[in-house]
């Protein structure tokens, strides 16, 4: 398994990850009408336009075959105001994956990347249902509130997390 920077070459790659792993992990959670109407077309261009996002750190996981099989990126949300602070906006593996430390490597990218940068303070949203809450709050991630959103017509709450450490993070990654 090899984890490098994406790039433009990489972008159906990643709507495929994105699409499949949407349909895995949110199945119950989000509308199923919502879920089959996701398409590796409107992603692809989606990820695209993530990529070349100068502000956007997008990695992938690759298999020993040279497939994508994860993805993780990082920028700044427009609701975030704080200073010196960065969203984990995903982190997205193939359901076949899931548990087998590709996830905490690409997190491991991710903090390494907030560490050179300068960040203090790191956020990420994540779907109450999600159990990948669990995760984040195992690598010290702190519950700060829920909002809710709205997402195939459904109203869903989202929770906040926060980190205040990015060192700590490294450390038990």
């Amino acid at each position: 398994m090899e984890i490098r920077r994406a790039n433009i070459e990489d972008a159906n790659g990643i709507a495929i990850v994105h699409v499949d792993s949407w349909k895995t992990t949110y199945k119950g959670i989000i509308p199923d009408n919502f879920l089959k109407g996701l398409s590796y077309e409107d992603r692809t261009e989606l990820w695209k336009q993530n990529i070349i996002r100068e502000d956007n750190y997008v990695i992938i996981a690759e298999n020993e075959q040279g497939k994508i099989i994860g993805f993780a990126d990082a920028w700044k949300r427009e609701t975030n105001n704080e200073e010196n602070t960065c969203d984990l906006t995903s982190i997205y593996l193939l359901e076949e994956y899931q548990g087998t430390g590709i996830g905490k490597a690409l997190m491991r990218e991710l903090f390494i990347h907030f560490k050179k940068m300068g960040y203090s303070k790191i956020f990420v949203d994540v779907l109450e249902d999600n159990k990948t809450k669990y995760f984040y709050e195992y690598y010290g991630a702190k519950f700060v509130k829920n909002v809710q959103i709205k997402i195939g017509g459904k109203v869903l709450n989202e929770s906040i997390y926060e980190w205040h450490s990015v060192d700590k993070v490294l450390e038990k990654l």
